[in-house]
């Protein structure tokens, strides 16, 4: 019985750590790297890696996963001035950098 309340507790805990989130884009910084985005009335800046995967959608709806810095797709969509308050996407998170970012299917 102990196996199984340590094994759910452990569970509990690193789906905490690594909780996806829906937010919304307030701005991009392209030149520090650094995203901000609104989570309900909260805004939250986070600093994106050479590590950050991103999740994009194909034209044929398949789901590619890109380096944020390998792509230039993904910071695109970032800078386009269109998008700052409008683009909905997810992010997983570890303390202050983003660790993926999933943009949504339109």
């Amino acid at each position: 019985m102990r196996k199984v309340l340590a094994a759910v507790f452990g569970l509990l805990v690193t789906a905490g750590l690594l909780m996806a989130g829906e937010v919304i884009l307030v701005r991009y910084d392209k030149d520090k790297k650094e995203v901000t985005v609104k989570d309900g009335d909260k805004e939250k800046t986070y600093k994106i890696t050479d590590k950050t995967t991103v999740y994009l959608p194909n034209k044929d709806g398949d789901i590619q996963e890109v380096r944020f810095d390998k792509d230039g797709r993904a910071e695109q969509r970032f800078s386009n001035t269109k998008a700052a308050g409008k683009l909905r996407l997810w992010i997983d998170t570890e303390k202050d950098t983003v660790t993926s970012i999933k943009f949504r299917m339109k």
